[in-house]
């Protein structure tokens, strides 16, 4: 049960944060301007930087909590799938980036999915070291996708991140599905 003190430590209002500046970080990419696609690059990274912020002071501070544990990757696919759509829907994003956006988007709504399901049966899906390093290189993609069309070069950076990312996401993805598999197996 989330307490009062819980509710309110502080690496719990990072993640709630991180929330909140989702929203206003597609509005200013889908705004068009190049001034406010600047403005919410700044806002993304300090979004992104909570996100190691929160894990890190909650385990400094020992202020873990359930409430913690479930929003932080929650805030995380919010902020990556959010901009993934403004990306696409703005253009940012080429055809052929399409392919790996959608990979990220596919794994990051199956996973959860998987630990849903594995939940009731006292099967705990554990975050792996690699599905940590998936989410820093889409973030660190996504900054780079920001700055396409802002500075000369780093549109190739975004691509080549982007594909890395996506296969991250889905050997992550894959390794989960293995690990679930023979729970899924004997229940079908």
């Amino acid at each position: 049960m989330a307490t009062s003190a819980n509710l309110t430590a502080i690496p719990n209002l990072l993640t709630y944060a991180r929330i909140v500046a989702v929203p206003v970080v597609v509005i200013l990419v889908v705004a068009g301007s190049p001034a406010l696609r600047w403005l919410a690059l700044i806002i993304y990274i300090a979004a992104a930087i909570s996100d190691y912020l929160d894990g890190y002071l909650a385990r400094r501070w020992n202020q873990g909590s359930e409430l913690g544990r479930m929003l932080d990757p929650i805030a995380d696919k919010l902020l990556v799938g959010a901009l993934i759509v403004a990306f696409a829907w703005d253009h940012s994003f080429g055809a052929w980036d399409l392919i790996p956006a959608l990979a990220i988007l596919l794994r990051e709504i199956f996973v959860p999915g998987l630990r849903e399901y594995m939940g009731p049966k006292n099967i705990v899906v554990k975050v792996m070291q690699l599905a940590k390093w998936k989410t820093t290189v889409q973030m660190l993609a996504l900054v780079f996708v920001f700055l396409a069309p802002l500075m000369s070069g780093a549109g190739l950076v975004a691509v080549l991140l982007l594909w890395l990312a996506a296969i991250l996401t889905v050997v992550t993805g894959a390794q989960y599905f293995m690990f679930a598999w023979p729970v899924l197996k004997n229940d079908a």
